[in-house]
């Protein structure tokens, strides 16, 4: 079972109890919080789950905020973490074929949450394809 860290803001609460109901049959899902809709900083929540993808303590990780662009962009300040902000699923599915993305972040406020299930579905079922992708992938960080 594959191993999968989720984070959130207050924005994102609902959206993170909603996923984790959703998956939690089919991964492992490791919860860094927020706990509750109480106003908190994303940071608290993203750098944790972040690390832990870097680490290898979970392989994939999900991110949740009422734009995603807060939480992406947290997360990717993190040397080994290419995170996406997906808002459907071919996003979601190219992000992982072809940047070999790790973290999804989702924008709570602009999309449904059966739509943010779709998303993370794709996302967590999507390989990297390597071969011509995996030059690319090689020059993202910075040295």
């Amino acid at each position: 079972m594959k191993k999968i860290a989720i984070a959130c803001d207050h924005a994102g609460f609902e959206y993170k109890e909603y996923l984790k109901q959703q998956l939690s049959d089919q991964y492992e899902l490791q919860d860094f919080g927020t706990y509750s809709t109480a106003s908190v900083d994303y940071p608290d929540f993203v750098h944790p789950a972040a690390r832990s993808v870097e680490n290898g303590e979970n392989e994939l990780g999900i991110l949740i905020c009422g734009s995603g662009q807060g939480v992406q962009l947290t997360a990717n300040k993190h040397q080994k973490i290419r995170c996406a902000l997906c808002w459907m699923p071919e996003i979601a599915s190219l992000s992982r074929e072809h940047n070999n993305c790790n973290m999804v972040a989702l924008p709570a406020r602009f999309i449904a949450k059966e739509l943010a299930l779709e998303v993370v579905k794709k996302f967590l079922e999507t390989p990297f394809e390597g071969g011509r992708h995996q030059n690319r992938v090689d020059k993202i960080g910075c040295i």
